[in-house]
């Protein structure tokens, strides 16, 4: 079961996107997803075009919009599994605030987050993650505002469950995405992606050399502890941490609401509703 389409994606050539279109599409075979149960939604830019290249069910929405349609899908329909994809511009800028409030939420939806550190879809001005003093098109004299650390961000609000993979590393990839759709809660995971057009920074030797696993370097590691999780999540510059930085088993928001806990009962095609005295309402 191919996961993939044949399709030629607008991505330019070298792209970090596509290795992770081959890595997300064998995770989700290794996985054995029926594809009748899993929708993708995403925003604007070159990671949101994602899908479109994907034999999925998807809904792509407006630039950092993802996560409320994912909420909604999930919603009313709990038994589909529904991954909120796109870049770090459309997740942690335009959608910073619906980012925070779905950790708050804690709603069953993936979080899959193309990090490269630049907006690739508007031309190379700098993004979220953006270290500051890199010079970019649009920052000719480097970057000035303070970089966001999105795990750090997740960790310090309690997220259920807070990875980080890289594209160059299949079965590491394969690892920690199978593991945050396993996982039930808000699942983050920032995914390391070089855009080799805009950033010639962070580049895939950049990540080779910087990147481990935080259980793989000690074998004692535990996800569970907060304090120790935060703390390297704060690690860059020397090392990035990578792999499952943060484990938090709480209560999801279907097991929170008072209506949803009790299942959820979706309106068959052939219901009829009658709402002639809403429309009366707006004459």
């Amino acid at each position: 079961m191919s996961f993939l389409r044949e399709v030629d994606p607008a991505w330019c050539p070298g792209c970090g996107n596509f290795p992770l279109r081959m890595n997300l599409a064998s995770t989700l075979e290794e996985m054995g997803v029926d594809k009748s149960r899993l929708v993708m939604v995403t925003g604007i830019g070159q990671a949101a075009k994602m899908p479109h290249y994907l034999d999925v069910n998807f809904f792509n929405g407006l630039h950092g919009r993802s996560l409320p349609v994912a909420f909604a899908i999930k919603a009313v329909n709990p038994e589909l599994i529904v991954i909120a994809e796109s870049g770090d511009g459309d997740m942690y800028g335009e959608g910073g605030n619906h980012f925070i409030h779905g950790i708050r939420r804690n709603f069953d939806v993936t979080v899959l987050i193309h990090d490269n550190q630049i907006y690739g879809l508007t031309k190379g001005q700098g993004s979220p993650t953006t270290r500051k003093g890199q010079k970019t098109s649009a920052q000719l004299q480097g970057v000035i505002n303070e970089p966001l650390n999105p795990l750090s961000l997740a960790i310090a609000m309690d997220a259920s469950f807070v990875g980080r993979t890289f594209i160059g590393d299949k079965d590491h990839f394969n690892k920690v995405v199978s593991a945050a759709i396993n996982h039930k809660g808000f699942s983050v995971v920032d995914i390391m992606q070089p855009c080799v057009t805009f950033n010639k920074v962070n580049t895939f030797k950049y990540y080779k050399e910087k990147l481990y696993d935080v259980s793989e370097a000690d074998s004692s590691y535990d996800p569970t502890d907060k304090a120790n999780a935060f703390k390297r999540a704060l690690e860059w510059d020397d090392k990035i941490p990578m792999g499952i930085l943060f484990l938090n088993d709480k209560p999801t928001y279907h097991e929170l609401h008072p209506v949803l806990k009790n299942g959820v009962v979706l309106a068959k095609e052939e219901t009829e509703i009658d709402i002639s005295a809403e429309l009366k309402a707006f004459r």
